[in-house]
């Protein structure tokens, strides 16, 4: 059971930023707003959330540091996405070109500015950001194993969030007005609705998700910051694909991306899968044939949101 939890827990930490960027992406493209820039949102966040934990840590207690450091994530990630939704909203633009050119942007900036502030690319930081128990929770016999130790806050902020979206989404005045807005955005606007506001407010909170989501994925797997999320954008954007654009069927996906990518990193460590003899390259391969596999399948069988894309062209600002 031990290593039941390890892997378990493991798979949280990728599984639940995935959650958040893929949740990001799932409202501006519900929205009409195809975003394909989440990875350079994930970096822009990543280097400006670590960036604060590097020129902060020390001054606050790690817990504080690290929720200033989230606060950081997502107003970068908010600027950056601000850029696409000027481009894409406002000026008509490619949306595909707008989110490509993030993609390549970000990377490059942050590693520029990393040698401004280090004299080096990597931006370090020190993790001392997990909690090892929480008082009470984690005495609850396998519950309190699974989620309440060796965990960190955005665990809990991601099913939270989860939680949220999935109410408004489905639930609010904002979420229906958010659907029509992709589905059919000339009905919302002769009901006087102000689509380009619908539109903005949608991809200003997939930059705030995915800037989050950036810097939740590179806390646990790393202790510096190279200008890169090795490709989990693009991940992010699979599992929305998968997920049907829906909150809960791109949760189960997260899980289940998530648990390939765990597989392929901490396979040695689990006996039954060393007693295969089975070399190495599969497992690194894995996450990504996976990937391949289950694209095929949802391609076959699921269709973009109708409108998903389509600009609106009624000339209102």
């Amino acid at each position: 059971m031990t290593m039941a939890y390890f892997v378990f827990q493991q798979m949280l930490y990728v599984a639940i930023p995935l959650l958040m960027v893929s949740l990001g992406g799932l409202f501006s493209e519900r929205s009409g707003v195809v975003n394909i820039a989440l990875e350079g949102i994930m970096v822009f966040g990543a280097f400006f959330g670590i960036l604060t934990l590097f020129m902060l840590q020390g001054m606050f207690a790690p817990q504080l540091l690290f929720v200033i450091g989230m606060l950081a994530a997502i107003l970068a990630g908010m600027a950056i996405a601000a850029v696409h939704a000027f481009a894409s909203i406002n000026m008509k633009a490619d949306q595909t070109i707008s989110g490509t050119a993030i993609n390549m942007f970000a990377p490059a900036f942050a590693v520029v500015m990393a040698r401004l502030v280090y004299s080096v690319k990597e931006i370090p930081f020190k993790n001392v950001f997990l909690i090892r128990k929480v008082p009470l929770l984690g005495d609850i016999p396998v519950i309190g194993d699974l989620f309440f130790k060796n965990a960190y806050i955005t665990t809990y902020l991601g099913l939270i969030i989860l939680i949220v979206v999935v109410f408004v989404m489905y639930k609010t005045r904002f979420g229906l007005r958010l659907r029509a807005a992709g589905e059919n955005p000339n009905a919302l606007d002769a009901a006087g609705v102000n689509v380009y506001k619908i539109r903005w407010a949608a991809v200003l909170i997939s930059g705030a998700l995915g800037g989050l989501g950036g810097f939740a994925i590179m806390i646990p797997v790393s202790t510096s910051f190279s200008g890169t999320v090795s490709g989990y954008g693009f991940l992010a954007l699979a599992i929305l694909i998968f997920g049907q654009w829906k909150p809960i069927p791109v949760f189960i996906s997260s899980i289940f991306f998530a648990l390939t990518l765990t597989i392929s990193n901490v396979y040695s460590a689990i006996p039954f899968f060393t007693n295969l003899n089975i070399p190495e390259q599969f497992f690194k391969m894995f996450p990504y044939i996976a990937t391949l596999i289950v694209l095929w399948f949802s391609s076959k069988t699921q269709a973009a949101p109708k409108a998903l894309g389509d600009p609106y062209d009624q000339g209102k600002r």
